[in-house]
């Protein structure tokens, strides 16, 4: 007799894709994997910083003791950093981890959670792991329609996502925009900025997302480390929101969530500005590299806030699967955009100058075989 375990909204679940590791696609296609170019999963192609380094090698040495479970040091960096309490800080593995967290600290079955579409596929799983009720709200030009996402809270919503910039499109909400939806949210509402790309903004568009944490208690501010700062393969992320829902999150937080190591390092890197400002200029001169050679090949594409960029592969259905197979034969390893409802495209994250010449070159091959 064969047994059915867990909820239906679990078994619905399908489980996050993560870009291909140069490992398997070696293997794959039995390629050298020193020759293959990863630009799936918006790394920093610089690496971790040489202080995230050093701090690492001398935390090791306390390796055999369980990490600090409040993370004093790390919390006391963010909290001068950002000017706000420590206990305004929620330390997460990964920015996922703070999204899961919320969506388990503040939805219960049954209630609403609103998303945009094409935004980031851990909203809906977060929103599904919960049991919750997804109110996905259609895009605006590839991002966040706002007011309409407003006009979609239903009297049993508990949570909004939004993403700025977004992710896989690239797209980006001004600070008025964002003020205006904030204004309009019920206060039982908790909202989650998720400014994973936030670093990547040019200057003239930065905004003061902690002054509105300090203006709306029902507001939480989720960022990472994964990307501009090069430490995705530590996991580690912020939530910085007030005490009525940073308590909360910690009361579920897993202790131990970010480890010794991954709490060293992010405490250089976070006092490294050399390196986030190194990181912001060749993420620049590799964005304009790419676009560049779009419009020379007269490829559509979404202007991007991030370090990543959507581009349309070809007009049918199977295209962004069909260039994407071409390109992984040569080696070049981008993000296939199917899952999202984008099938057409395909998202290449920005890196070194070489990789970039090599997936362009990569692509004009993969366009022409196809």
């Amino acid at each position: 007799m064969s047994h059915v375990f867990g909820p239906d909204y679990v078994r619905a679940i399908a489980p996050y894709q993560a870009g291909k590791p140069i490992s398997e696609v070696a293997r794959e296609f039995g390629l050298d994997e020193s020759s293959i170019v990863k630009l799936a999963s918006n790394e920093n192609p610089l690496g971790m910083p040489d202080s995230a380094r050093k701090a690492m090698a001398r935390a090791i040495e306390d390796i055999g003791r369980y990490p600090d479970a409040n993370g004093f040091e790390l919390k006391r960096v963010v909290s001068a950093k950002y000017g706000v309490p420590e206990d305004w800080v929620t330390l997460g593995n990964g920015s996922n981890d703070i999204l899961e967290i919320a969506a388990h600290a503040f939805v219960q079955p049954g209630q609403s959670v609103v998303y945009s579409e094409y935004s980031f596929a851990v909203y809906p799983l977060a929103t599904q792991a919960v049991g919750a009720r997804a109110i996905m709200v259609p895009a605006k030009q590839f991002g966040h329609d706002l007011p309409a996402m407003a006009d979609a809270i239903a009297p049993d919503t508990r949570l909004v996502f939004i993403a700025n910039p977004n992710n896989p499109t690239g797209t980006f909400l001004p600070a008025a925009e964002i003020e205006a939806f904030l204004k309009r949210v019920p206060p039982h509402v908790v909202v989650v900025l998720d400014e994973a790309y936030n670093e990547y903004l040019a200057q003239e568009l930065q905004y003061d997302s902690i002054a509105w944490v300090r203006q709306y208690p029902n507001l939480l501010v989720s960022r990472t480390l994964s990307k501009a700062y090069g430490l995705a393969g530590l996991r580690v992320g912020l939530g910085i929101a007030q005490p009525v829902l940073t308590d909360l999150l910690n009361r579920i937080r897993q202790p131990f969530n970010v480890n010794s190591l991954a709490q060293a390092a992010a405490v250089a890197a976070l006092t490294d500005a050399e390196f986030l400002a190194r990181s912001a200029r060749v993420n620049s001169e590799g964005y304009a590299q790419l676009t560049e050679a779009f419009r020379a090949m007269d490829i559509e594409f979404i202007p991007s806030y991030g370090n990543f960029i959507l581009f349309r592969a070809g007009a049918d259905d199977d295209a962004g699967a069909r260039v994407n197979l071409a390109l992984l034969k040569q080696g070049v390893i981008v993000r296939p955009v199917g899952s999202y409802g984008l099938p057409q495209w395909l998202r290449v994250s920005i890196g070194l100058p070489e990789e970039n010449a090599a997936f362009i070159n990569a692509l004009k091959k993969a366009l022409q075989k196809t």
